[in-house]
């Protein structure tokens, strides 16, 4: 049993990273995922943009800006500019504290896994593509 987990697995925390087009509407389309698992000290995101489910929710939606900011949240996790002297942990807490913007994190989930790495491109097959 390993220190957070049974079987050699650990604790992980997850978000998925939604778009909402048009904030006042509601309506949203999962693009991406981010993964934090303490254990390993590991925190991860990867996107996926649907242009068409994008267009189908607000054809005049700003799909390059939504990129930009899809791309920002992975460069977040990298450690990439400001971000470079935070821990996973605060890189992970930055990312899904609530915001109202068109790209937004949704709540946190938790589960148990051996291989962060996978779960990240597990979940965003699952519930983004």
């Amino acid at each position: 049993m390993s220190q957070y987990g049974e079987g050699g697995r650990d604790v992980f925390e997850y978000a998925l990273v939604r778009v909402v087009p048009r904030v006042e509407r509601g309506e949203l389309i999962n693009a991406g995922v981010v993964v934090y698992c303490r254990a390993k000290s590991y925190v991860a995101a990867r996107t996926h943009l649907d242009e068409q489910r994008l267009r189908a929710l607000d054809p005049e939606a700003d799909v390059t800006g939504v990129r930009a900011a899809l791309r920002a949240v992975e460069q977040v996790c990298d450690a990439a500019g400001q971000a470079a002297h935070d821990n996973p942990g605060q890189r992970f807490r930055w990312l899904i504290a609530p915001r109202s913007a068109v790209v937004q994190p949704g709540p946190v989930h938790t589960g148990l896994t051996a291989d962060p790495q996978a779960e990240v491109e597990r979940l965003l097959d699952l519930l983004v593509r």
